[in-house]
């Protein structure tokens, strides 16, 4: 995965779920709060219709009370009475009283004549209960409630039903009445269809919301990674462009030094062979000075390779170590500018990578030219220590200071600057600079990931 589709998806990725995990606990706690909303009130409705039912039957047994309580067991006038009264104790389409006698036999059914005179004991709704037995037991138990299915006067439709039945034990009487449910079941219908409807609404509101937030943040990241990729090939074309600055003044800088260094002496060295050779034909007595005089020119131009070489790549770097060819450039340097030089590196321990080391090299070196063509300086002193397993370099010069931002730290010049910063930033260290009147200090930082790993530093101990 790319850089651009890492930062996409670190930027998408989280305000999806978070979007998903809100929407789903809305979601579920809408539902939890509707379905107990909707029981409640189911509750409260089913309560209702026990107390009508309970009401009613109360009302039924005090209108056929006084008849019950002067009647004999036996009394067949006082049971067709009180039959008629129960019978005519109707309400509403689907309000009605029944009577069955212990032994399961009809007495009074308004809405189903057909029952009258029938035993209904067996008898079970499509739930398998035995309705008319179940009846008959709940009202010789004391009386109560019981819920079965029965088929609906108004519409002819089996519904739900919930009666409550009382005893007559004088005359083994099951006196009841009941109120269908389906009314009760139809509400609760509608809430859990309003219930679903709401959750599909905040569906909707959410993916609304949702949807548009997840545009503007994937649209915000691409307009950033399209930015930092314009930046970025900008930096690069400049990145390329120093490069080729700096390869053209290295360049330019080796043309100088071998015209007016190793050129000059090559050329001194053929003219003293010259006039040496011409001494030597005509017998000349002080041929062998000029002879010396051509040697020590050639020296001269052997000394400037040496330099050059060692400019460009030290040997001792690689052989003896970073401490062992910081010393020979400061001794180096000392030795060409006359400026007193000094290095400590007492509290250092050589554990960084080969390339570490000569980033490190290359940023003194850089900071020993800037002293030396700008500081005016007369003294310079390097300090290289160890602080934590990290390696750290100072390089203070007691010149002139400068100005980092006039002079191209953060500019457009200051190629020199910029070097050595990224130098230091490919091992993610750090380079430090502090310049006043005084002179100025450069602090050099490596990271411990500069380092060499563990099983490397132990073989080279």
């Amino acid at each position: 995965m790319t850089l651009r589709h890492q930062i996409i998806a670190l930027a998408i990725v989280p305000l999806v779920i978070s979007i998903l995990a809100i929407t789903t606990f809305i979601t579920w706690q809408s539902a939890n709060l509707a379905k107990n909303s909707i029981d409640t009130f189911e509750q409260n409705m089913l309560k209702t219709k026990e107390a009508e039912i309970l009401n009613l039957t109360n009302l039924a047994l005090s209108a056929i009370q006084t008849i019950y309580d002067k009647a004999g067991s036996d009394d067949e006038a006082a049971k067709q009475q009180v039959a008629a009264i129960l019978t005519s104790l109707d309400y509403g389409k689907d309000g009605y009283f029944f009577v069955y006698d212990y032994d399961g036999n009809n007495i009074v059914h308004p809405r189903q004549s057909f029952r009258h005179g029938h035993n209904w004991l067996d008898l079970t709704d499509p739930d398998g209960d035995k309705v008319i037995a179940e009846l008959i037991a709940t009202a010789r138990a004391g009386g109560g409630l019981h819920q079965y299915k029965w088929q609906k006067p108004s519409t002819g439709q089996i519904a739900d039903k919930l009666s409550f039945v009382v005893s007559l034990d004088k005359w083994h009487w099951v006196v009841g009445t009941g109120v269908y449910l389906d009314d009760v079941f139809a509400q609760s219908a509608a809430a859990n269809a309003g219930m679903r409807a709401n959750i599909k609404r905040t569906f909707i509101i959410v993916a609304l919301i949702a949807v548009p937030s997840v545009l503007v943040v994937f649209t915000t990241c691409m307009l950033l990674t399209f930015h930092e990729r314009r930046m970025a090939d900008s930096r690069l074309k400049a990145l390329t462009q120093r490069v080729i600055d700096t390869q053209e003044e290295e360049r330019a800088r080796l043309a100088r030094e071998l015209h007016d260094g190793i050129s000059q002496n090559l050329v001194g060295v053929r003219y003293a062979m010259d006039l040496a050779g011409r001494k030597v034909r005509t017998n000349v007595d002080d041929a062998a000075v000029t002879i010396d005089r051509g040697v020590e020119a050639l020296n001269g131009a052997i000394k400037e390779i040496r330099r050059l070489s060692h400019d460009l790549r030290p040997r001792v770097l690689d052989d003896l170590g970073l401490t062992a060819a910081l010393e020979a450039l400061c001794y180096h340097f000392a030795e060409r500018t006359g400026i007193e030089t000094k290095i400590d590196a007492s509290g250092f321990t050589d554990t960084l990578k080969p390339e570490a080391n000569t980033a490190l090299y290359r940023v003194a070196q850089e900071a020993f030219n800037n002293v030396e063509r700008h500081s005016g300086a007369s003294k310079l002193a390097v300090k290289l220590w160890s602080d934590g397993g990290r390696a750290r370099m100072t390089v203070t010069d007691n010149g002139t200071g400068f100005d980092g931002i006039k002079d191209g730290v953060s500019g457009r010049s200051g190629l020199g600057l910029r070097n050595m910063q990224e130098r230091m930033a490919h091992f993610r260290g750090l380079l430090l600079i502090n310049s006043s009147e005084a002179g100025t200090t450069l602090t050099a930082m490596m990271p411990k990931s500069a380092n060499r790993p563990a099983d490397q530093q132990a073989e080279a101990a």
